[in-house]
């Protein structure tokens, strides 16, 4: 396409696809409001029964106190059958001390061989597996939540969610136990959760959200105890039920000291260096919902090494943070863009091109006051070759306003000798599930500024404007972005990196369930998701994507199928390399990929993923396939292997690359787990191995031990470059 069809093509886009857009989306919100029926279970509410003594944690229930207590089990399939009465039965109940929660859950079953357990190890993947969760929306704010969740092995995992699940960090730990028995009845389990892992009101009698969810994956059954619309997914606590009872509960640890010790070497090339190092945290409970952390001499020794990825594109990589101290309180901080304008991102702080910054402490503040969510952190980093010491400081709020919205600012502050960066922004998320009766619909909006020492302060600010109406048939959204010139966040994350641009996108995605076709669960369509970039500073069209899937769907056994086409317009205006030696000259591109992808049901023993596009890229084709398979042998092993592989011909060269990956993971019981990590490819010609060793002696302590290894393979040599051993414990105190 010539450039003038390239003005047309802007143009066009500009008078008549945002109008068209536009009215599509009124029309379809009208058309399609179904007359929902109720998502209130009776009872809808559960009573916790206050006990005197601690119970024996072994997942048997044989305390006299699990007979007294009110057991619920009005449980409601959300598939497969949706609104049907669950399979199997399911009961729960809550009794409670002055300073810790019990639940107790019976989960029967008719057929105890066909349970499916496969995992052990905490934060185990539990969409695979059969499991209960529990969330506790403790404020009753109707956004927030916490999830616990068990096995029939059990594992556990907790999640903290915001903003009706828009927000979820699973790497959020909670100091918290279950035990769990299976016998020829089904699977049963007792969990324990001191009050001193959650935040709640300072008031005499508390009374909190609370909903809860089995799956029984043979089934693919997921039953719901309130809420079980499959408009709604289980985070949206709105929709949950009513905790009562709780009277008088107290956290009994109001001061938690973690100190940690690493011992270790390090070897590069022939040059050792041995790791002596000792820190640790302190966090105090300020009140009953505010938490200050102090850490001293931060360490990461026990973090895996990060996935090696080959980038084809002319944009940056997104490394995900991996640190605990960072992921805990993830959410608290976070104000995005987007994906690709992250205006905080924690792996700007300790971490710069992927090498280490010695991090000498810092403080961290978080929780809620009143109506207002409040994050605040501050660290300073230690002198490192040429890189000053710098302190980087966040404060992130939210206030509360309606039933489910909220208002926020953030502002980042980065300063070390002779430099600083600020970025300060304000925020807007309107959220309802009560649109047109019952559909959720979402609004958001957020403008940010930065400055810079020596860079101009004149267009440097960024702009989001995004809605979205997500159901389970249909998925509607669109997106406004602008980023000027000279926006600069240094403690976030540039997708595009200096490429300065105003952005636009919407889709539409139509997912029938078609009764009359027993073979298909749910249709996947999307007549359409556009995307389109424009230069900021000329207002040309930099790239755009459309993408149409004609075709996908959802088996009742669990596979998955699509197949999509990709129209892509590229302008370079700069030639780049797109690997080694090889350089797409500047110039405008328009090209095709078709994609096709399958995924076999996760709850087999073994399942796996194939994605494969083709088609015209750049000036030239390219072929490419991305495979991964998922090995169950028993509830103590998982083995995963994966291959991504590229072939691109173009007439200024060609290449392919290969880029291999393997972990195998061993759990002896769920607090004590191994795993070993491999992966190499050919753009860096580098092996990497990881050997990570937990055990969790006691709850909210952990020794770690772990081996990093890396090998070159250039010039067909394998020679050994890096090796790291590392001992680490980490021991936790209460007051």
């Amino acid at each position: 396409m010539n450039s003038e069809s390239c003005s047309r093509f802007h143009g066009y886009f500009n008078h008549k696809m945002l109008e068209g857009v536009l009215l599509l989306f009124l029309v379809v919100v009208k058309i399609n409001t179904p007359n929902l029926f109720s998502q209130v279970s009776e009872p809808h509410e559960v009573l916790a029964h206050k006990i005197s003594v601690n119970i024996t944690l072994d997942g048997i229930l044989d305390e006299s106190c699990w007979k007294e207590a009110q057991r619920i089990n009005n449980f409601t399939q959300r598939e497969m059958h949706n609104g049907e009465p669950s399979t199997e039965k399911t009961e729960v109940a809550i009794v409670y001390t002055a300073e810790t929660m019990y639940i107790g859950v019976w989960c029967y079953d008719s057929d105890v061989n066909g349970i499916i357990a496969k995992n052990m190890k905490r934060d185990f993947d539990y969409w695979n597996d059969d499991n209960f969760e529990i969330i506790f929306d403790t404020y009753l704010d109707k956004k927030n939540g916490y999830v616990f969740v068990i096995n029939p092995n059990g594992a556990r995992c907790d999640v903290m969610t915001t903003d009706e699940g828009h927000g979820f960090n699973i790497d959020w730990n909670g100091v918290w136990d279950a035990a769990v028995i299976i016998n020829g009845n089904g699977w049963f389990a007792e969990i324990e959760i001191p009050f001193s892992t959650l935040r709640y009101p300072d008031v005499k009698s508390n009374i909190w959200g609370v909903n809860f969810e089995r799956n029984i994956r043979r089934k693919r059954e997921q039953d719901f105890w309130q809420g079980w619309s499959r408009d709604y997914n289980f985070e949206l606590v709105s929709h949950a039920g009513i905790l009562k009872g709780l009277e008088n509960i107290r956290g009994k640890e109001t001061i938690e000291i973690k100190p940690f010790a690493t011992g270790g070497f390090e070897r590069v090339d022939s040059n050792t260096k041995h790791v002596a190092k000792i820190g640790g945290d302190v966090n105090y409970l300020v009140t009953p919902t505010l938490k200050l952390n102090l850490t001293l001499n931060t360490d990461f020794a026990q973090i895996e090494s990060d996935r090696a990825q080959i980038n084809l594109t002319r944009f940056s990589l997104y490394f995900p943070e991996k640190r605990e101290f960072f992921l805990e309180g993830n959410d608290n901080f976070k104000m995005d863009f987007g994906e690709s304008i992250k205006l905080f991102h924690t792996r700007t702080i300790g971490i710069y091109k992927r090498s280490e910054i010695p991090i000498l402490g810092g403080a961290r503040l978080m929780g809620k006051l009143d109506k207002t969510d409040i994050g605040f952190l501050s660290m300073q980093t230690q002198e490192k070759d040429s890189i000053p010491s710098t302190n980087y400081t966040v404060l992130r709020m939210k206030h509360d306003i309606f039933e489910k919205s909220y208002i926020g600012m953030i502002l980042t502050a980065k300063n070390s000798a002779g430099h600083f960066n600020y970025v300060y922004g304000a925020d807007f998320a309107y959220n309802t599930s009560s649109l047109f009766g019952n559909r959720n619909f979402k609004f958001y909006g957020g403008i940010a500024q930065s400055l810079t020492k020596n860079m101009d302060s004149k267009d440097n600010l960024s702009v989001e404007l995004y809605t979205e109406l997500p159901s389970d048939e249909l998925f509607i959204n669109m997106e406004y972005k602008n980023l000027q010139e000279n926006f600069n966040p240094e403690m976030g994350f540039l997708r595009r990196g200096n490429n300065k641009y105003k952005l636009f996108n919407t889709q539409f995605m139509y997912r029938p369930r078609p009764d009359f076709l027993p073979f298909i669960r749910q249709f996947d369509f999307k007549p359409y998701e556009l995307t389109c970039y424009w230069t900021e500073a000329t207002n040309e069209l930099e790239s755009a994507y459309l993408q149409i899937r004609p075709l996908g769907f959802v088996t009742p056994s669990g596979e998955y199928f699509t197949f999509q086409i990709v129209r892509i317009f590229e302008r370079l205006d700069n030639p780049f390399t797109i690997f080694e030696n090889i350089i797409v000259p500047q110039g405008k591109y328009w090209f095709t990929i078709n994609e096709l992808s399958f995924q076999t049901y996760k709850g087999r023993n073994i399942s796996m993923l194939n994605q494969l596009s083709w088609g015209s890229r750049w000036t030239g084709t390219s072929l490419s396939y991305y495979g991964k398979l998922f090995f169950n042998i028993n509830k103590h092993i998982n083995v995963t292997a994966d291959y991504e592989y590229n072939n691109f011909n173009l007439p200024q060269g060609k290449f392919i690359t290969n880029n291999i990956g393997g972990r195998f993971e061993y759990s002896f019981n769920p607090k004590l787990y191994t795993s070993l990590f491999g992966q190499w490819n050919n753009e860096a010609n580098e092996v990497i191995l990881n050997f990570r060793f937990s055990w969790i002696p006691v709850i909210g302590s952990d020794v770690y031990f772990v081996i990093n290894q890396r090998y070159s393979t250039a010039n067909d040599k394998i020679i050994a470059t890096n090796t790291t051993l590392l001992a680490k414990v980490i021991w936790r105190f209460s007051l």
